[in-house]
């Protein structure tokens, strides 16, 4: 099966949907999830191919003398990505089917989510780096789009413009840094750049280049001093929170910087700058998480300051260190997506998400939701558990 049918899945998904009935829940919500449940089939149908690391290539020519081929490459770190985006598309969309007023235009929402989604694909499954790029700018493109979606609302339109003007600058900023070791290896196909860590390093444009693919990545996952604009993104409808803010959009930062690790890693710079980014961005999330009283707010901060987390193991310079910062992608994108959809719902029954109005609501819930909902709030942050949590329930 051509991974090009794989990566136009999505795309082709997103016109249909476009054409459908406004109004059609039921219909679009189906029709979103089958589309997103084929390409996860699709790409987990390749597992037997990867599994073993060998790497799945696909070229198209275009302009093979300026090094700009059309290239497609699945290795297992990026079929591992390609899962992550195209299982837990499935579940949002099955989610949002009951999460969407009756009254919004769902066409819209779901056209919107497939085409991002086939963005996201773009990013993890591009064999070229400037090709990377194009998509990197349409998840941008069509995250503006997402966050602003209830346009009637100021601080949606705020919120979006925001995200898009910072993750926007920092595509620029990836442009240049791509540019600049595309010059140095030669070429910009990944397979060539990842080959030529060491030219790349002792390069003197080599700090250069890190700075702007750093500025790239910090911008897209929320690293000190860009983290700002992921808390305000919060005002998009809570399937846009789970699917963009936990699973797939904030994680390409940090999925090109596990991606170019073994190019530009192995410095005191690199060990300087991501390291203290990440640690900054880990505490200062954590730390502004415990004061917020929204609960996607504190999921927000939350989200930060994992990605922070992750950031730090990546700068550490220790493949080990970088094997358990490529975990925790994954698992902070199953249970913060999970979170999200919970304080979704919380939000669906009670018509609140301020905490300090919901003290005692575990009361009403059988003991193992109520255990399941404290375990993952303790990931997520105390001030979950000073919301949900009253004295009576323990005395």
């Amino acid at each position: 099966m051509p991974l090009i049918g794989l990566l136009l899945l999505p795309f082709v998904g997103s016109l249909v949907t476009a054409l459908l009935p406004t109004r059609a829940r039921t219909f679009l919500a189906g029709w979103a999830g089958l589309v997103s449940t084929a390409a996860a089939i699709w790409i987990l149908a390749l597992f037997p191919k990867v599994q073993g690391g060998a790497v799945i290539r696909e070229v198209i020519p275009w302009r093979s003398s300026a090094g700009l081929d059309f290239v497609l490459r699945v290795d297992g770190f990026g079929w591992m990505f390609a899962v992550l985006v195209t299982v837990i598309g499935a579940l949002i969309s099955l989610y949002a089917r009951y999460y969407m007023s009756p009254d919004d235009p769902v066409a819209r929402f779901y056209s919107g989510f497939l085409a991002f989604m086939g963005a996201m694909l773009g990013v993890v499954l591009s064999g070229n780096l400037v090709q990377l790029v194009v998509f990197w700018e349409l998840t941008s493109l069509f995250s503006f789009l997402l966050i602003g979606y209830w346009y009637h609302r100021t601080d949606a339109r705020r919120g979006a413009r925001m995200a898009l003007t910072v993750t926007g600058a920092g595509g620029l900023a990836l442009l240049g840094g791509v540019v600049v070791l595309g010059q140095i290896a030669g070429s910009y196909d990944l397979d060539t750049v990842l080959a030529s860590g060491d030219a790349i390093r002792a390069h003197p444009l080599y700090p250069v280049a890190l700075v702007l693919v750093l500025a790239g990545a910090f911008t897209k996952s929320a690293q000190f001093p860009f983290h700002f604009w992921l808390p305000r993104a919060m005002v998009a409808p809570t399937p846009v929170s789970a699917y963009l803010h936990s699973a797939t959009m904030v994680k390409a930062g940090v999925f090109l910087l596990a991606r170019l690790w073994p190019v530009l890693s192995g410095t005191e710079l690199w060990f300087w700058l991501v390291s203290s980014a990440g640690v900054a961005t880990l505490l200062l999330g954590a730390y502004v998480a415990m004061f917020q009283t929204d609960l996607k707010r504190v999921l927000a901060y939350s989200t930060v300051s994992h990605l922070g987390l992750i950031t730090l193991l990546l700068g550490l310079n220790s493949s080990l260190a970088t094997v358990a910062g490529v975990f925790h992608i994954m698992n902070h994108a199953m249970f913060k997506a999970s979170l999200f959809m919970a304080a979704g719902i919380v939000d669906h029954e009670t018509g609140t998400r301020d905490i300090r109005r919901l003290s005692g609501l575990l009361r009403a819930m059988p003991i193992t939701g109520a255990l399941a909902l404290v375990s993952s709030a303790a990931m997520a942050g105390v001030p979950l558990l000073n919301g949900f949590l009253s004295k009576e329930m323990f005395f």
